[in-house]
């Protein structure tokens, strides 16, 4: 998928609103990780990225995405044993974990589910985040 100048500007912006200086090494990373919307793993996102800016080393694609997490603009989704991956939707939601084909979903919730998982909280406590798993395969005859 070819880049547009409006979607390069999109990206130049993104990375400036996070007062981030937008390298080209940080806008490939973003770009792939936007583009095909899968929870790569910082390998997958390295050989994505190897191909259009043959010269990039794996350190830098993890330090991309470590800037990346940090002004928010990827989450990190990390399941038990298994290599971080990378969601650029930023959106409350959970994801499902298809322990079959290796897959990661997103799993849109309600507008008022997350809200509801807060009033389950101890008194006192206020949680900064949730982050909500499945795990499983698709059912028979699924897709």
């Amino acid at each position: 998928m070819a880049t547009t100048p409006k979607d390069h500007a999109a990206l130049l912006e993104k990375l400036r609103a996070c007062d981030v200086r937008p390298t080209p090494q940080r806008e490939v990373v973003l770009k792939v990780i936007l583009d095909k919307r899968d929870h790569p793993t910082a390998d997958e996102v390295f050989a994505r990225v190897k191909s259009q800016m043959p010269t990039i080393s794996l350190a830098t694609v993890y330090n991309c995405l470590d800037t990346l997490v940090q002004c928010g603009l990827v989450r990190q989704v990390n399941f038990e044993r298994a290599p971080t991956r990378y969601c650029p939707n930023l959106e409350e939601h959970a994801h499902f974990h298809d322990e079959t084909t290796g897959k990661i979903l997103d799993v849109e919730l309600p507008a008022d589910f997350m809200a509801r998982l807060r009033e389950v909280l101890p008194a006192g406590f206020d949680a900064s985040s949730i982050e909500l798993n499945f795990r499983g395969s698709a059912k028979p005859g699924a897709n």
